[in-house]
């Protein structure tokens, strides 16, 4: 899921890099909730001199992380630390230039006090960059399935109330929480994604990972005919798989904040 998530939607991962309020080059980067990698090589592109500490709880994102590095020739520019972002005691992460948070504070139990741990570690006019989704991908139209319309806003609704009482700080005010730990609030931004899925195969693949993950939260709670018919999509040897659709795209939005160590 977080590979087809940064193939889907690498155009606006690099425009989110290119905005970046920087006066100079980062020398040090550190991504912060990294995944597999999205941020950290989009971020190699724009600054391909850089050196990334790509910090994940995961073994298995940082493995994956990197084999990608080795097979783009980049190890040499990439540090992998395995590391619990909600423990008390953090890691050594130098002083960076640049710090990078892409749809990985709002997993934290305590991200006031982890804002605070990126304020102190930062260099001095250092920049943090939070990034956070509004909300999950939309992939059908709201016409589709034809014998269940609105299936798909259904199960997002189910989903969000699941992960209302484990994933507090979902939609957090990020820009006063990043003042409230001492930081300069530079810039903000929202992009809008739309991306047409009618002749894009990764489309289809992301969007069927998707409906799989949130099959997963929803199964016990959606109604009996929606949960039949979001299976149908999924069997991908169904002739109604969501597979063989042509009205794909991939729909929502991503924001930024900018914030200073001054």
């Amino acid at each position: 899921m977080l590979d087809l998530d940064a193939e889907v939607l690498s155009e606006h991962i690099a425009a989110i890099t290119d905005w970046l309020p920087l006066q100079t080059p980062p020398g040090r980067i550190v991504d912060l909730g990294c995944g597999t990698g999205a941020g950290t090589f989009a971020l190699l592109d724009r600054f391909p001199t850089a050196h990334v500490t790509a910090v994940d709880s995961s073994a298995e994102h940082l493995q994956r992380l990197r084999d990608k590095a080795r097979a783009l020739g980049l190890e040499e520019h990439v540090r992998t630390l395995r590391a619990d972002l909600d423990g008390a005691d953090w890691p050594d992460l130098g002083t960076p230039d640049l710090v990078w948070a892409s749809a990985s504070m709002h997993h934290m139990a305590h991200p006031d006090r982890a804002l605070r741990k990126v304020h102190d570690t930062l260099a001095p006019g250092g920049l943090f960059t939070v990034v956070e989704l509004a909300g999950f991908p939309r992939f059908l139209p709201a016409s589709a399935p034809e014998d269940r319309p609105g299936l798909e806003e259904r199960c997002h609704a189910a989903s969000d109330q699941q992960h209302a009482e484990h994933v507090t700080h979902r939609g957090a005010d990020w820009g006063a929480m990043l003042a409230a730990a001492g930081f300069a609030l530079e810039a903000e931004r929202t992009l809008t994604v739309s991306i047409d899925g009618s002749h894009n195969e990764a489309v289809g693949a992301y969007a069927l990972a998707g409906l799989r993950r949130i099959r997963g939260s929803v199964a016990e709670v959606l109604d009996a005919e929606d949960l039949a018919a979001l299976d149908r999509l999924l069997d991908t040897d169904s002739a109604r798989s969501i597979l063989r659709r042509d009205d794909l795209a991939v729909r929502t939005e991503r924001a930024v904040w900018a914030a200073r160590r001054d």
